[in-house]
């Protein structure tokens, strides 16, 4: 019999942990790197998932609001999409703050001088970005030229673009409107018949990103940051397993069921550490195991892929906290605030690929006057905890898929319609 798809995903996490372990950076059989076959594998796998996500975002989106029809449908699933991202964004925001209050990770008496060459690292993998940033989100929404966007992979841009796109289609004549949605849907098929494809190849993919990270950094690196990584994954756990769930259940919604049909799209983006990768499971998990119409499915978690950052937020929000205890600053209520708002901010216009989230990290020290330097602290444990916050952020958007859905009447899981 086989195996159904996550748990040969999880077979193959356990088996790259005991293979990342054991293999040094440069281990060699037959004269061929170890480490860089598993990277091998890790990018040919992320490679061929980011290949059709420009066109399987457009096609959905454009779908989805061909669908939708009227503009006052869509007025009312954007403020409640808008809202409930909101919403479960400042949650996990306030979840972190909490605890790196309560915990206080950074006292420790962990003050590591941060040398040239590792500050130079995470300056340039922060790409050079700075508190304009925030402004530079609104203006990415505009792009001057859509297929330069697409080219770079400016979600941001593409959504809007789409969004516009599809609802215009609905005021074409029967004919036109007609021919253009066909053509899309038909985009839209192709590409997840292609995601499908990719998927059978998803084991051997998981293996090498997480072996390849494991033979680089080893365990041993994460015991001197032990109490922020615990601090930001039990931070997570809460929003993702009680502030999420009790969401889930006041609208109605059973969470262990959502949990069940979102497996295979959460081990693929703890995996991956992308959720702009992992969509298209996304989709399929939230279509066909709860039921939601493609109509409402392909407006919302596309959108919540480029917007909706729980876990990115909740950990901007941590790892400033950290930063400012490791050299034993105060940070007076206000000037907590003030991180709380730039973290809610700066969470929307993160990318969904791997430690896209140190550019926010930047703009949040930046604005609160705490050393950047601080930076070069996070990078030992950030894909681990980059592979974890992806997970939330992916089940963040799944959760406010299905309860919005169920809002709209629909069946989700089974239940009665809220009419």
């Amino acid at each position: 019999m086989k195996l159904a798809l996550h748990w040969q995903i999880l077979i193959a996490i356990l088996l790259a942990a005991m293979a990342g372990t054991f293999v040094e950076p440069d281990t060699t059989v037959a004269g061929i790197a170890v480490p860089a076959v598993f990277a091998f594998l890790g990018t040919l796998f992320m490679n061929a998932l980011l290949m059709i996500i420009v066109p399987l975002i457009m096609a959905s989106i454009i779908c989805g609001m061909a669908s939708i029809g009227d503009a006052g449908h869509l007025g009312r699933m954007g403020g409640k999409t808008l809202a409930f991202y909101l919403l479960s964004s400042l949650l996990a925001i306030l979840t972190g703050l909490l605890l790196v209050n309560v915990i206080h990770p950074g006292e420790a008496g962990l003050v590591a001088p941060v040398d040239d060459l590792a500050l130079a690292a995470s300056v340039d993998k922060v790409a050079g970005k700075s508190s304009a940033d925030i402004i530079e989100i609104f203006i990415r929404m505009v792009p001057p030229n859509i297929v330069e966007a697409a080219a770079e992979g400016q979600m941001l841009g593409l959504i809007f673009f789409s969004l516009l796109f599809g609802f215009f289609v609905t005021r074409l004549e029967a004919g036109q409107q007609q021919l253009l949605l066909g053509f899309w849907q038909g985009v839209q098929q192709v590409m997840l018949m292609m995601t499908m494809l990719i998927m059978k190849f998803a084991p051997l993919g998981v293996f090498g990103l997480v072996a390849k990270t494991l033979s680089e950094t080893g365990l041993g690196l994460f015991a001197s940051l032990l109490g922020f990584f615990v601090t930001v994954a039990l931070a997570l756990l809460v929003h993702m397993f009680i502030n999420m769930a009790v969401l889930l259940k006041v609208a109605g919604i059973s969470p262990w069921q959502h949990y069940r049909a979102m497996r295979e799209a959460l081990l693929t983006a703890f995996s991956t550490a992308s959720s702009a990768a992992t969509l298209p499971l996304t989709l399929k998990a939230v279509e066909q195991g709860a039921g939601v119409s493609n109509s409402k499915a392909a407006f919302v978690l596309p959108l919540g892929a480029t917007v909706n950052m729980d876990g990115t937020a909740l950990y901007e929000c941590v790892a400033a906290m950290f930063i400012a205890q490791v050299y034993g600053l105060e940070l007076t209520i206000a000037t907590q605030f003030t991180i709380v708002v730039i973290a809610l901010l700066t969470s929307i216009g993160v990318a969904g690929i791997p430690a896209a989230s140190l550019v926010a990290i930047a703009i949040i020290l930046t604005a609160v006057g705490l050393p950047l330097e601080g930076i070069g602290l996070l990078l030992v444990t950030d894909r681990l905890l980059d592979m974890m916050r992806t997970a939330v952020n992916v089940f963040g958007d799944s959760c406010a898929a299905v309860i919005i859905a169920r809002s709209e009447g629909e069946n989700v899981y089974g239940s009665q319609g809220a009419g």
